[in-house]
């Protein structure tokens, strides 16, 4: 998350070093797909554009009962086979609202090394914070790097250094949570079995196994407790173990190309802010990797507080507009880490466990509840506070729809207006006065005047993260508040 969310302070021309202890990316297996509202981040920042989307095919009646059903079938149990699916626990929900992007982790992060070289932002490689102090004004940290150790002075620093953060560790923010239950291994490998098993998704005696053909992946998830060392070298004889247990086979692994260990701890941090040190991505919370939660959070966190330490930083705003990150992202922080421990439990053998599934399935046939969970797992229910008394409208607080705006320079959507990672006022009702209420916010603050056929309100205030923290029909002169709260005074005023 360091990338982005240096990329995320540098569009408001603020000065970023991003110390990066691996010297090059790094192409383990991660995540292998951006899915839910971190698709709607990449768009309105231009990231992963022109990669291809996962086309959206509605599922005839008899596929959405198989899915429902959890039938162990070869085309019916992974999300390939059903574009828009989503799964929940191994269990298949629907969703039609907006494609994926089926890639991995790590072209993401090419594109946005890419991103951050474009703005100016600084990228040491090979360079590890080892420790550091702060004090009122300024952070000074000790770092090691190619050429020996070297002191680094900073107005801020953010540990966005994984879930055994050394910045956490030496803020003293505590990490509360749960142990893993279980332990898995993702991996690409070559077997010498044609006849192994039947590719898909399957709950197993001891655990869960998936299997996909072309290039061979696996996926196997045993509920006997965490690694004994998830740090120890991962040999094909252990893997090849994992495999036979699960499939009930003498399956042997002739070639492993990619593999990762891992298991579903669940911890997050008490608070994402100490004095100057902020704590952003898998620092702030860990959780198992089902349906691809780390991601979809971790971007969340950085395009929710780097326009804010932005504005701190050149002085626009107070740093308790930095308490905002904590009140806001901790709170989805919790949803996540329970949704992840219902899909753990959900996913254990056992009798009990079958029936409370099968439950489940019954209810997920229902558009509703399919609905509900899905927006939940994509993160796309997220709704934040936007102050007290907070402004009337139906979108305020929630997400920005990415309306298509008529100018007379032609049509732009909302998203390719964000691109510039400013805040946006959309005068859809031609209101010069409204426009001359933020006209002295105009150095961060974008007043667009266009027409919308499907428009929600006559004016909305969307926050550079893509929330809304004003609208029509609140009484105009409110928006002179919400203008002040999320961006500081105008210019020349104190």
């Amino acid at each position: 998350m360091g990338l982005m969310l240096a990329c995320e302070v540098a569009l408001h021309d603020v000065p970023v070093v991003v110390l990066e202890r691996l010297p090059e990316i790094e192409w383990r297996p991660k995540a292998e797909g951006i899915t839910g509202r971190a698709v709607d981040i990449m768009d309105r920042r231009g990231l992963m554009v022109g990669v291809a989307e996962t086309p959206i095919t509605p599922p005839t009646a008899e596929q959405r009962a198989r899915i429902a059903a959890g039938e162990r079938r070869p085309d019916s149990l992974h999300p390939k086979a059903f574009p828009g699916a989503r799964h929940f626990a191994s269990m298949f929900l629907l969703r039609p609202e907006s494609p994926d992007l089926l890639v991995p982790q790590q072209l993401l992060e090419e594109d946005l090394a890419r991103h951050a070289e474009e703005l100016g932002v600084e990228v040491r490689r090979g360079h590890t914070v080892t420790g550091f102090t702060q004090d009122d004004d300024r952070v000074r940290l000790d770092v090691d790097g190619p050429d020996g150790p070297y002191r680094l002075e900073a107005e801020w620093l953010a540990g966005c250094d994984g879930g055994r953060s050394m910045v956490r560790k030496l803020s003293g923010i505590a990490f509360p949570g749960t142990d893993g239950i279980t332990t898995g291994y993702r991996a690409f490998a070559e077997i010498d079995d044609p006849d192994f098993h039947l590719p898909g998704w399957f709950r197993k005696d001891r655990g869960l196994l998936v299997y996909e053909e072309g290039p061979p992946r696996f996926i196997t998830l045993e509920f006997d407790g965490p690694p004994e060392n998830r740090d120890a070298p991962i040999t094909a004889e252990e893997f090849q173990e994992s495999l036979r247990r699960l499939s009930g086979t003498k399956v042997t692994v002739t070639e492993v190309k990619k593999i990762t260990r891992f298991t579903d701890n669940a911890r997050q941090a008490e608070t994402y802010r100490s004095g100057r040190v902020l704590l952003v991505g898998d620092a702030a919370h860990v959780h198992s990797h089902w349906s691809g939660p780390g991601l979809r959070l971790g971007l969340g966190d950085a395009v929710n507080v780097g326009w804010k330490l932005a504005a701190v930083a050149r002085g626009w705003c107070g740093e308790d507009l930095l308490d905002t990150y904590t009140s806001e992202r901790h709170p989805i922080g919790v949803q996540t880490l329970e949704i992840q421990r219902a899909s753990i439990a959900l996913m254990r053998p056992g009798p009990h466990v079958d029936a409370l599934r099968r439950l489940l399935k019954e209810l997920l046939l229902r558009d509703e509840a399919n609905r509900q969970l899905t927006a939940l797992v994509d993160d796309l229910h997220i709704s934040y506070d936007m102050g007290d008394p907070s402004p009337a409208g139906p979108l305020v607080g929630r997400y920005s729809p990415d309306l298509r705006l008529r100018r007379s320079d032609g049509t732009v959507r909302v998203a390719e207006l964000q691109r510039t990672g400013r805040a946006l006022l959309l005068d859809l009702a031609a209101d010069p006065g409204l426009r001359a209420l933020a006209e002295p916010w105009s150095d961060r603050v974008d007043v667009i005047t266009a027409d919308c056929d499907d428009a929600p309100a006559d004016a909305l205030l969307i926050r550079p993260d893509g929330f809304v923290a004003w609208s029509t029909p609140a009484d105009p002169a409110s928006l002179t508040g919400a203008l002040t709260r999320w961006f500081g005074p105008p210019a020349g005023t104190a």
